[in-house]
């Protein structure tokens, strides 16, 4: 039987690897040699008062039950068993093969990148030569856009399935049991690449396939069923179901769903700029320090929202991805547009601190590109991005303006030095971004510098534009139980689909849809 008690430590206590474990024994008068376990089940970070504490959960159990893991993954042989295509090798596509192998069935990934060291090759082309490849980049890729974009994989989607399972496959494949317990758990994207690689080895290893340069240009449907897809080689595959994983920024995709008649629909989503400060400045904020966060405390973030009032209407402003001892990257697919986005090392040891600030997008904001159809809210997003990259010189090199600058509309004499490897051009983001996103930022930041005193200052920057916060597009379909699809055997998944919006969502939805599959056509 096991009980559950809260423990108050200290930053060197909670985050010392060399102590934590043993501090939980000696706080509960415990032995580690004992016949009870503890297991922590949380810990967070409590900085509201003038010394910042760490505030652990742990479960104390008897020694022959102390199984850290509470699911049990039992993969089996698929070599030769009923094949599922599935298109795209980010967390719902690889989480998809995964569910697929345990229920007896063989998955085909096909995913138009590379494999996550290949890939290593075209960042550098796109941060030091400006070169974007489309087929590879930030987004496109082995374990899709999060893997060189961002590593964190904590997620409000607790609803939407077995967040802990997702976290202990990852843990099972080489993430650190930390994912587990800390409330706000990240990987970093230094560590991603092998955990993602370990993914792949499991799925070939049962038998599973996984394609990298294997793009997908057309489906194969027949009598209103999908039969499978048809690669840019001309090479058809086929398999009993299609799961199509393929990610927010995969604009050639939803173009042949549109081009095949299957229904698709504009979505909100939300677009702005990314925000740069130092890390230090962030620090003495949040955790009330007058210097420095000290050895043990991890980099601090914050989370911000504020409702602008644009137009008469109110505008919901709020901070996204929010990347501690991060840098800022390119995030662009295809030449002649540029897109920025945030990632941070396990260590979030950068001397920087970026956050995209967005502004919420509804229909009725890309009314003028209604000539696309459901694909208005998708060149809207693309036009902003072109607007980016022509006024800042045709190259990666990215729009930017201090952040009182910006607010007051003033064109920066100077600008600070940046994560940002491609570089920065000193412009005016107002002729960039459309007015109501502008007067929302400006509107957000200066609320912003009131909640956090030191926030609003000329010592931090903005950097455009944040635009692939999510798809503008969604591909209907039951959203829970997909018990209605639109095409026989073919399943919309994750971020793509507009149904995730991040690693885990994303890859409990490619379990949501593999399990789908398998229940209604993979007769195993």
């Amino acid at each position: 039987m096991s009980q559950i008690a809260e423990l108050q430590l200290t930053p060197r206590e909670a985050f010392e690897e060399a102590v934590f474990t043993d501090i939980l024994y000696k706080k509960l008068g415990l032995s580690p040699d004992g016949e009870l376990k503890i297991i922590p089940v949380k810990r967070s970070i409590d900085a509201r008062g003038k010394n910042v504490v760490v505030r652990v959960q742990v479960e104390v159990v008897d020694l022959k039950e102390a199984d850290r893991f509470k699911n049990h993954f039992i993969y089996r042989d698929v070599t030769h068993a009923l094949q599922v295509v599935i298109v795209g090798a980010g967390p719902a596509g690889l989480f998809a093969a995964l569910r697929l192998i345990e229920a007896g069935v063989k998955p085909i990934v096909l995913e138009r990148g590379k494999d996550v060291q290949a890939r290593r090759r075209d960042l550098a082309a796109i941060n030091k030569h400006h070169t974007v490849n489309p087929e590879s980049n930030y987004c496109f890729g082995e374990g899709g856009a999060g893997t060189y974009s961002d590593g964190k994989i904590y997620t409000r989607s607790k609803k939407r399935g077995d967040i802990n399972r997702i976290l202990e496959i990852m843990v099972a494949h080489g993430a650190t049991q930390d994912i587990l317990f800390d409330a706000h758990p990240h990987i970093g994207t230094n560590k991603l690449p092998k955990l993602v690689s370990a993914l792949r080895e499991k799925i070939i290893a049962c038998g599973g396939e996984v394609h990298f340069n294997t793009k997908v240009t057309d489906l194969l449907l027949q009598d209103g069923e999908v039969q499978g897809v048809v690669l840019h080689s001309g090479e058809r595959v086929k398999g009993e179901s299609v799961i199509l994983a393929t990610g927010h920024s995969a604009r050639d995709i939803y173009e042949l769903l549109n081009r095949k008649k299957i229904l698709i629909e504009a979505k909100p989503f939300a677009l702005g700029v990314r925000v740069e400060h130092q890390q230090n400045l962030i620090d003495k904020i949040q955790y009330h320090c007058e210097t420095d966060r000290g050895l043990y405390l991890p980099a601090s973030s914050y989370s911000l929202v504020h409702q602008a009032s644009v137009n008469g209407k109110d505008r919901g402003v709020f901070s996204f991805c929010m990347c501690p001892g991060g840098f800022i990257v390119p995030a662009a697919t295809s030449p002649g547009e540029v897109v920025v986005n945030g990632m941070s090392p396990s260590r979030r040891d950068s001397q920087y601190a970026n956050s995209g600030i967005v502004v919420a997008v509804e229909q009725n904001d890309f009314r003028t590109f209604s000539r696309y159809g459901a694909l208005a809210g998708m060149y809207f997003q693309a036009s902003v991005e072109q607007k980016a990259c022509a006024i800042a010189g045709g190259t990666q090199v990215a729009p930017a303006q201090r952040l009182i600058d910006f607010t007051e509309g003033k064109i920066s004499a100077s600008l600070l030095d940046t994560s940002y490897q491609p570089g920065l051009a000193s412009t005016d983001l107002k002729e960039v971004l459309p007015e109501f996103i502008y007067s929302g930022l400006k509107q957000g930041f200066k609320a912003f510098g009131e909640k956090m005193k030191g926030y609003f200052t000329n010592e931090a920057q903005v950097v455009g534009v944040e635009s692939r916060t999510s798809s503008p597009v969604r591909i209907p379909r039951d959203r829970e139980t997909l018990e209605h699809i639109q095409v026989k055997k073919l399943f919309p998944c994750a971020e793509g689909a507009g149904y995730a919006g991040g690693i885990v969502s994303a890859a409990m939805d490619g379990e949501r849809c593999a399990e789908a599959v398998i229940k209604m056509y993979a007769k195993v």
